[in-house]
């Protein structure tokens, strides 16, 4: 199969979807639900992502006394939520990962 095709169609459709709200951006107005719905998409898919990864590894559950992971990820979210810096979060998360991960965790 020739895949020229399905890439620019596949690159023409994420195109036009995207243009789509760019184009219709002042012109119409969402319903009050489907704007307020739409304010839990973010935390949604973020959590989506984040939690499977910091809860199983190999698709299987991990103790939490026994998962860096976890320990590394709840601190991070600790310092997220009290000094608002990502940077920050970012380096405490991965200097107590990496920490654990030499202490032997």
């Amino acid at each position: 199969m020739d895949w020229l095709p399905v890439l620019i169609f596949g690159g023409l459709l994420t195109f036009a979807t995207r243009l789509s709200f760019i184009a219709l951006l002042g012109r119409f107005e969402a319903p009050v639900l489907v704007t307020r719905a739409l304010r839990y998409v973010p935390p949604a898919v973020l959590s989506a992502i984040i939690f499977p990864e910091l809860l199983l590894r190999d698709g299987a559950w991990v103790t939490p006394w026994a998962n860096p992971r976890l320990i590394a990820g709840a601190l991070a979210g600790l310092v997220a939520w009290r000094t608002r810096n990502v940077l920050l979060t970012i380096a405490v998360g991965l200097v107590v990962f990496w920490a654990l991960g030499w202490a032997g965790m």
